[in-house]
């Protein structure tokens, strides 16, 4: 964490991956945004997002400069969502796809090669190029409203987490181990290959490498905030609450969909965890040593509030699970995947009206929740 002068706390938004699971960040927007006027600007002026939460980080970096209306505009995309708004369920689009998968193996190695992946995301992109305006992006950090904008990666060709940032500053980029960061003008590329599930949707390319979710590789996920110079992190997640009661021992193995879900609950929560503990301890080191001894360090206390789920979001998915389309929930089958298995899998995939809207519900309610501490946290 390298020191940067600073005449105010800068308070940065760090919103994490979790497919469909990220309707639940709406909802904890909307209960801050609850606390300003509808004609305040966003709070944080810096913008962290990986996956699913740098589609939502971007939305708001688009609308930085009215927080309201960039959450209603938000909300509103989100709960009305229909699951061939992301990803193709009629049975080409399923089925078909799978099957090009298998024949792209018997090509020969000169010829072209589709990305391999369970599920055909090509609607997102159509989504994202109509509901956002990247234009504004860059107008919203000249006039002052935003600072920085972040969308994280993990490049397939290197085996590092890129984090691709746009802001005013002209700022180089960084290079740690298995890190850097990269000045560019995000765009609609940029979210696709940081929302690229890996094995559920395609990897993207950008310039001459091939990358997929954010998540991956993301043995830092504070840094990019930190590097672009914010003293304070506001994180909401989307990691299920730890079990209060106990569960009986599984009876037989677990399935392929049962380890899918854990890979993906520890791909989008573990390394999180683990920087926020790293946080921690070097906050409590820095708390023990004199100013002077810290500018030699080069080192700074960063606070930091953080929100997760209070809900299990498999509950609430397994309520939902019929109105997965027919062919999603067949593909799913052939996995293990149904309304009571226990994988998490579908709880990342749901992209349906009734899910999200419950999601967003839960957020708001979680957020409300913490109302004070929010409001001690952003000076309010």
């Amino acid at each position: 964490m390298v020191a940067t002068s600073s005449q105010s706390p800068t308070c940065a938004l760090l919103l994490t991956g979790g497919g469909a699971r990220a309707a639940y960040q709406v909802g904890v927007l909307k209960a801050i945004a609850s606390l300003y006027p509808r004609n305040h600007a966003i709070p944080f002026p810096i913008i962290c997002g990986t996956s699913a939460g740098a589609i939502n980080g971007t939305a708001l970096a688009c609308y930085a400069s009215c927080f309201h209306l960039g959450i209603r505009k938000l909300e509103w995309v989100w709960k009305n969502f229909r699951i061939n708004q992301v990803y193709r369920t009629d049975l080409w689009g399923v089925f078909g796809h799978l099957l090009q998968n298998i024949m792209s193996n018997f090509q020969a190695d000169y010829a072209y090669k589709r990305p391999v992946s369970l599920l055909d995301n090509a609607p997102l992109r159509e989504l994202l190029e109509f509901v956002l305006d990247f234009k504004r992006i860059d107008r919203n950090i000249i006039n002052g409203a935003l600072k920085a904008l972040t969308v994280t990666a993990s490049c397939y060709t290197s085996g590092d987490s890129i984090c691709f940032f746009q802001e005013g500053q002209n700022r180089a980029g960084w290079q740690r181990a298995r890190r850097s960061g990269v000045p560019t003008i995000i765009n609609p590329q940029h979210l696709m290959a940081s929302s690229a599930i890996p094995g559920i949707f395609p990897s993207v390319r950008i310039n001459q490498a091939y990358f997929g979710d954010g998540s991956v590789h993301q043995l830092a996920p504070l840094s990019p905030a930190v590097h672009l110079g914010a003293d304070k992190l506001f994180v909401i997640g989307v990691e299920k609450p730890m079990a209060t009661q106990y569960r009986p021992k599984p009876a037989h193995h677990p399935s392929i969909a049962t380890v899918a879900g854990h890979l993906l609950d520890t791909v989008f929560a573990d390394t999180l965890n683990s920087d926020l503990e790293r946080l921690h301890r070097i906050n409590n080191t820095l708390s023990k040593i004199s100013p002077e001894q810290r500018d030699d360090l080069q080192l700074r206390e960063i606070e930091t509030l953080v929100i997760n789920p209070t809900h299990d979001f498999r509950q609430v998915a397994a309520e939902c699970y019929s109105q997965l389309p027919l062919t999603i929930r067949s593909m799913l089958k052939l996995i293990g995947v149904n309304r009571h298995s226990e994988s998490s899998l579908v709880s990342y995939l749901m992209f349906e009206q009734s899910y999200c809207q419950q999601l967003i519900e839960i957020g708001y309610q979680d957020g409300i929740a913490q109302r004070k501490n929010i409001r001690d946290f952003l000076g309010q």
